[in-house]
């Protein structure tokens, strides 16, 4: 699995975070980027996104090409109109990751959950990723050599 990182949208990130949320909120057309932690657990890769806020159907996964593609966005709350907020300091809008998965994980059985804030997705490794023995003939005798 590779995952490529965008400069801008680092230092985008660090910006706000050194100025503040005010005026940080993503769009469509230029998103925030969201935390993840990767990692690699048997067989499988499991990939968690912070997304605390998000409604489950705000959420959307694409994969095209070996590129997955995750975007979310949160939406401010729906309030009263007698209601003066006072402080509003959670970042609000569209976040958005892309990974660049490599052609041994098998895209077509990613699973994915979502639960307490954080978007869980599990990739399997491809079958023909997996290492396998392979048995060699002789005139003396059968011997296995690991691939």
């Amino acid at each position: 699995m590779l995952m490529r990182t965008d400069p801008f949208r680092e230092l985008d990130r660090l910006t706000q975070q050194f100025f503040g949320a005010a005026g940080s909120q993503g769009t469509w057309s230029r998103p925030s980027p969201m935390p993840l932690d990767a990692y690699r657990v048997g067989d499988e890769y499991v990939i968690a996104f912070d997304l605390p806020g998000v409604a489950p159907d705000a959420i959307e996964l694409d994969v095209e090409r070996n590129v997955l593609t995750v975007k979310a966005e949160r939406r401010p709350p729906e309030l009263p109109e007698d209601v003066e907020m006072q402080v509003a300091e959670r970042p609000l809008g569209v976040f958005s990751r892309q990974l660049f998965l490599g052609e041994t994980l098998d895209t077509d059985k990613i699973e994915a959950g979502y639960e307490a804030g954080v978007l869980t997705l599990r990739i399997p490794i491809a079958e023909q990723a997996k290492p396998r023995r392979i048995a060699v003939t002789g005139a003396d005798r059968p011997r296995q050599i690991n691939a």
